[in-house]
């Protein structure tokens, strides 16, 4: 059974920072592309970012970059995301995800809800003014 677990989810202040931590099992890890998603009330789930698997490569959300940073470590089956100059439209409901769809080849775009296979159960980050 595969389980995305995260944690690290709290209150902030804007220009502050939170890290976010997304613990794997059930499933190989290193062979999977994990991203990073959020919603806000009232608003669809949106990309935040994502890293590859056989790379590292990363990508994020126009709205996050050279704010966040997305990092994995293998042995720990748990990806991470650094989030800092925070400001209070990050504020959202944070949900890690797993896929191992070829994300950012043959036209499968990271930002493809749908392509991601798993789902972790989320953590509110709220950021205050």
């Amino acid at each position: 059974q595969v389980q995305l677990v995260e944690s690290g989810g709290g209150l902030a202040q804007a220009g502050g920072s939170l890290r976010l931590s997304c613990a794997a099992s059930g499933l190989t890890f290193s062979r999977y592309t994990m991203g990073w998603f959020r919603q806000a009330p009232g608003k669809e789930r949106e990309f935040v970012a994502a890293i590859t698997w056989n790379d590292d490569r990363a990508n994020y959300a126009d709205s996050v970059k050279g704010r966040f940073t997305i990092s994995r470590d293998d042995a720990k089956n748990t990806t991470y995301l650094q989030m800092n100059s925070l400001k209070p439209e990050d504020t959202a409901v944070y949900y890690c995800a797993a896929t191992r769809s070829p994300l950012g080849y043959f036209g499968i775009r990271y930002e493809d809800r749908g392509k991601y296979q798993y789902w972790g159960q989320g953590t509110q980050g709220t950021v205050s003014s």
